[in-house]
């Protein structure tokens, strides 16, 4: 059994098979700080963030790509492959993708989450090139093509050709990054103190890069900072965009400075083909327009852009014998374990 895994910082995605996602949850659990009893996980968990006692934790394991917390990270990847995994005769093997700029001992810290699980073998791929398989990009060719993966740790933008990444970089300042800025905006301006699952429903609701058609308002809820009574008010569209625009800014600066280090040959076949962009946040409003407008190039929104990651790592499965046979050049898996 080959299980792909996208073990991201917002959502975390299992599929064994093209038909869907086995498993599609909030990468976040719940525990008793007393007993470090595990109470809640996955979407269960996400409904009780700020509405918990102080002996109730909810937490996001997983910070900008990376394990903050290995021992809960081991307990949530237990869980879901344990859903999945109904049979413990045959260990699975795994594939499981990893911000592009990553130090050894976070890859470790990966492959020993998942493999605490007991799984037969762990094999990783960089988040860009699980994008690209999962949009249906052919990589493994003599023929440049680039992507930009938003999620909601990391932006990681990448040229890649025969397999792999002849330019790349990553960034932390993402989708996370914007709820801050937002819960720190709203403070500042209107004197209320939101939550962050406030922030990220005003993001996902409002949320935009340019300057909107027709502006937009979203009644947000929170305390009073100066009388610490509860408080409500409307934000627009363009205060949102005000919030996150040095975000905006980095993640553009990304895609530019990966097209300025690129070699020439492969600027034409971008220049060609476009700019794919995946990931959840690739879905905020004006996000694709402003890329294109930014960068002179067409960009183009992959058809499932959250799902296009694990999509990716289940279409990498085909490289596994041939990973761990190292029999391969151009193969797109990077470690075996």
């Amino acid at each position: 059994m080959d299980i792909a895994l996208d073990l991201g910082t917002a959502n975390t995605r299992l599929r064994i098979n093209k038909n869907g996602n086995a498993i599609d949850e909030p990468s976040v659990i719940a525990y008793n700080r007393d007993n470090n009893e595990i109470l809640s996980f996955g979407r269960e968990a996400y409904e009780m963030l700020g509405k918990t006692s102080s002996r109730i934790h909810v937490v996001f394991p997983l910070e900008g790509g990376v394990i903050a917390s290995s021992g809960l990270v081991e307990e949530l990847v237990n869980i879901f492959m344990c859903e999945v995994c109904t049979s413990r005769v045959v260990m699975p093997r795994v594939v499981a993708c990893i911000p592009g700029e990553i130090t050894e001992v976070e890859k470790r810290a990966i492959v020993g989450a998942i493999s605490s699980f007991g799984v037969r073998r762990v094999l990783l791929i960089e988040s860009t090139k699980a994008a690209a398989f999962g949009t249906g990009m052919d990589i493994m060719s003599p023929h440049g093509c680039m992507i930009v993966d938003l999620g909601a740790g990391t932006v990681d933008a990448a040229v890649m050709s025969l397999g792999g990444m002849s330019v790349s970089k990553t960034i932390k300042t993402a989708g996370n990054a914007m709820d801050d800025e937002i819960i720190k905006y709203i403070r500042r301006k209107h004197n209320l103190i939101i939550g962050k699952a406030m922030a990220t429903s005003c993001k996902e609701a409002i949320g935009c890069v340019i300057k909107p058609e027709i502006e937009e308002t979203f009644r947000v809820k929170g305390r009073d900072s100066l009388r610490g009574l509860p408080k409500a008010v409307e934000v627009t569209s363009c205060e949102i965009m005000e919030a996150i625009s040095d975000i905006t800014a980095a993640i553009v600066n990304t895609a530019t400075d990966v097209l300025e280090d690129t070699p020439p040959e492969m600027l034409g076949d971008i220049q060609t083909d476009g700019i794919m962009i995946t990931g959840g946040l690739s879905q905020l409003k004006g996000m694709r327009e402003l890329l294109e407008r930014e960068t002179g190039i067409t960009v183009h929104r992959a058809k499932d852009p959250a799902d296009s990651v694990v999509a990716g790592c289940f279409e990498a499965t085909a490289f596994i014998e041939e990973a761990e046979a190292q029999r391969a050049n151009l193969n797109p898996l990077m470690t075996v374990y």
